[in-house]
């Protein structure tokens, strides 16, 4: 019996998934498929001066579509909002994302959590395993004060 010979497929389909390779090996493609949809790193947050901790509020992006958890205007987002970080540029500063984000996990060398969409292979998972903002955010053009907004015990459940 004659053994057919290997393609591109089947050998990439042996190897190890391509989310493990550290992030600065990964493609625009790539680095983009790794997010997983929460939408908490589009949450207005609050640092203490004190202590450098962060405080995460509900008070949303204008730009992210608070049921879709996406920016709206994602191409164009640091033209509306100049303080949106571009984090495929600046890998570096990963201190104020979320722990369950799939960026700051890999930067730290953890791998992706069970309910990630790349895991589960469904978008939704992320909704499903409550970790999206879809139903605590609310958009920042609502609030007048961001520390009355302070979410207490931001934590995955």
């Amino acid at each position: 019996m004659r053994k057919r010979p290997r393609t591109v497929a089947t050998k990439r389909a042996m190897s190890e998934p391509w989310w493990l390779k550290p992030l600065s090996e990964l493609d625009a493609e790539e680095w983009e498929a790794l997010c997983d949809g929460c939408g908490r790193c589009c949450l207005n947050k609050l640092e203490d001066e004190e202590t450098g901790e962060l405080h995460y509020t509900r008070a949303a992006c204008r730009l992210l579509d608070i049921a879709a958890c996406r920016c709206i205007r994602y191409p164009d987002r640091r033209s509306e909002v100049p303080t949106c970080m571009n984090l495929y540029q600046d890998f570096q500063q990963f201190h104020w994302l979320p722990p369950t984000c799939a960026y700051r996990l890999r930067a730290e060398g953890q791998p992706l959590p069970n309910w990630h969409p790349l895991i589960t292979g469904c978008a939704d998972s992320v909704h499903q395993a409550g970790i999206s903002v879809r139903h605590i955010a609310i958009s920042e053009l609502e609030v007048d004060d961001l520390e009355d907004e302070v979410i207490q015990d931001f934590e995955p459940p």
